[in-house]
Protein backbone atom coordinates (compact mmCIF):
# COMPACT_ATOMS: atom_id res chain seq x y z
CA UNK A 1 0.00 0.00 0.00
CA UNK A 2 1.45 3.14 -0.65
CA UNK A 3 1.00 5.92 1.95
CA UNK A 4 -0.12 9.60 1.97
CA UNK A 5 -0.05 12.53 4.48
CA UNK A 6 -3.69 12.63 5.75
CA UNK A 7 -3.62 15.76 7.96
CA UNK A 8 -1.48 17.64 9.76
CA UNK A 9 -3.44 18.37 13.46
CA UNK A 10 -2.22 21.69 15.77
CA UNK A 11 -3.36 22.13 19.02
CA UNK A 12 -4.60 25.82 19.98
CA UNK A 13 -5.75 27.88 23.05
CA UNK A 14 -8.38 28.99 20.62
CA UNK A 15 -8.57 26.83 17.80
CA UNK A 16 -11.47 29.30 15.89
CA UNK A 17 -8.65 32.38 15.94
CA UNK A 18 -6.13 30.31 14.62
CA UNK A 19 -8.16 28.36 11.89
CA UNK A 20 -9.04 32.22 10.94
CA UNK A 21 -5.70 33.26 10.64
CA UNK A 22 -4.74 30.33 8.78
CA UNK A 23 -7.28 31.80 6.45
CA UNK A 24 -6.63 35.04 6.33
CA UNK A 25 -2.51 34.37 5.77
CA UNK A 26 -2.67 30.73 3.40
CA UNK A 27 -6.19 31.43 2.06
CA UNK A 28 -6.80 27.94 4.06
CA UNK A 29 -10.41 26.88 4.05
CA UNK A 30 -12.69 25.84 7.35
CA UNK A 31 -14.65 22.53 6.53
CA UNK A 32 -16.11 21.97 10.04
CA UNK A 33 -16.12 23.54 13.45
CA UNK A 34 -17.44 20.91 16.13
CA UNK A 35 -17.25 20.14 20.10
CA UNK A 36 -16.23 15.80 19.78
CA UNK A 37 -16.96 13.47 22.11
CA UNK A 38 -13.59 14.19 23.58
CA UNK A 39 -14.92 17.93 24.76
CA UNK A 40 -12.80 19.45 22.30
CA UNK A 41 -13.38 22.53 19.86
CA UNK A 42 -12.15 20.93 16.56
CA UNK A 43 -11.84 22.60 13.28
CA UNK A 44 -11.61 20.87 10.13
CA UNK A 45 -9.20 23.17 7.24
CA UNK A 46 -8.17 22.49 4.15
CA UNK A 47 -5.33 24.10 1.92
CA UNK A 48 -6.49 26.38 -0.60
CA UNK A 49 -5.52 24.16 -3.53
CA UNK A 50 -7.19 21.03 -1.68
CA UNK A 51 -3.89 19.16 -1.04
CA UNK A 52 -3.60 19.24 2.66
CA UNK A 53 -6.54 18.79 5.40
CA UNK A 54 -5.32 20.77 8.64
CA UNK A 55 -6.91 19.99 11.68
CA UNK A 56 -6.77 22.47 14.79
CA UNK A 57 -8.58 21.66 18.05
CA UNK A 58 -7.95 23.20 21.59
CA UNK A 59 -7.05 20.25 24.92
CA UNK A 60 -9.67 17.38 25.03
CA UNK A 61 -11.55 17.37 28.70
CA UNK A 62 -8.99 16.94 31.24
CA UNK A 63 -6.50 17.24 28.75
CA UNK A 64 -2.86 19.44 30.00
CA UNK A 65 -0.99 21.02 27.19
CA UNK A 66 2.32 21.78 27.56
CA UNK A 67 4.09 25.33 25.57
CA UNK A 68 4.36 24.94 22.30
CA UNK A 69 7.49 25.77 20.67
CA UNK A 70 8.50 27.79 17.08
CA UNK A 71 12.43 26.58 17.83
CA UNK A 72 13.96 23.92 16.08
CA UNK A 73 13.44 21.21 17.72
CA UNK A 74 13.12 17.18 17.91
CA UNK A 75 9.42 15.57 16.33
CA UNK A 76 7.39 17.44 14.04
CA UNK A 77 9.79 20.94 13.87
CA UNK A 78 7.50 22.58 11.35
CA UNK A 79 5.58 22.53 7.70
CA UNK A 80 6.50 24.26 4.74
CA UNK A 81 4.18 26.46 2.51
CA UNK A 82 5.26 27.52 -1.11
CA UNK A 83 5.98 31.38 -2.00
CA UNK A 84 6.23 32.87 -5.11
CA UNK A 85 7.59 35.57 -3.80
CA UNK A 86 9.68 35.63 -0.54
CA UNK A 87 10.11 39.03 1.22
CA UNK A 88 6.58 39.87 0.27
CA UNK A 89 4.92 37.14 2.01
CA UNK A 90 7.22 37.46 4.97
CA UNK A 91 6.33 41.19 5.24
CA UNK A 92 2.30 40.15 4.48
CA UNK A 93 2.64 37.19 7.61
CA UNK A 94 4.18 39.68 9.95
CA UNK A 95 1.73 42.31 9.78
CA UNK A 96 -0.83 39.10 10.45
CA UNK A 97 1.18 38.31 14.04
CA UNK A 98 3.70 36.00 12.60
CA UNK A 99 7.72 36.31 13.55
CA UNK A 100 10.54 36.13 11.25
CA UNK A 101 12.61 33.34 12.88
CA UNK A 102 15.46 33.10 10.19
CA UNK A 103 15.85 34.16 6.72
CA UNK A 104 15.23 34.80 4.13
CA UNK A 105 18.12 32.42 2.99
CA UNK A 106 19.90 31.00 0.06
CA UNK A 107 20.02 27.44 -0.29
CA UNK A 108 23.48 26.78 -2.64
CA UNK A 109 21.61 25.32 -5.60
CA UNK A 110 18.66 24.95 -4.01
CA UNK A 111 15.37 27.04 -3.22
CA UNK A 112 15.05 30.35 -1.16
CA UNK A 113 13.69 29.61 2.50
CA UNK A 114 12.75 31.62 5.51
CA UNK A 115 11.33 30.52 8.76
CA UNK A 116 8.61 32.37 10.83
CA UNK A 117 6.65 31.92 14.38
CA UNK A 118 3.03 31.40 13.38
CA UNK A 119 0.17 31.84 16.47
CA UNK A 120 0.63 28.66 18.98
CA UNK A 121 4.33 28.76 18.12
CA UNK A 122 3.80 26.71 15.36
CA UNK A 123 7.31 26.89 13.14
CA UNK A 124 6.19 27.68 9.14
CA UNK A 125 8.47 27.48 6.23
CA UNK A 126 8.32 29.30 3.10
CA UNK A 127 10.01 28.27 0.08
CA UNK A 128 10.71 29.97 -2.88
CA UNK A 129 11.98 28.13 -5.72
CA UNK A 130 15.14 28.99 -7.81
CA UNK A 131 14.35 30.48 -10.89
CA UNK A 132 17.12 28.89 -13.44
CA UNK A 133 19.41 31.51 -15.00
CA UNK A 134 17.91 33.89 -17.36
CA UNK A 135 14.45 33.12 -16.25
CA UNK A 136 11.80 36.17 -15.93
Amino acid sequence: MAYRINHIHLKAPDPRKTAEWYVEAFAFKILGDEVRVFGDRFIRCQSADGGMIVNISGARTGERLGPGEAGAHHGLEHFGFDSERLETDIERLERLGATLLEGPIDVPGGPRIAFLRAPDEVRIELVQPRRPAGAC
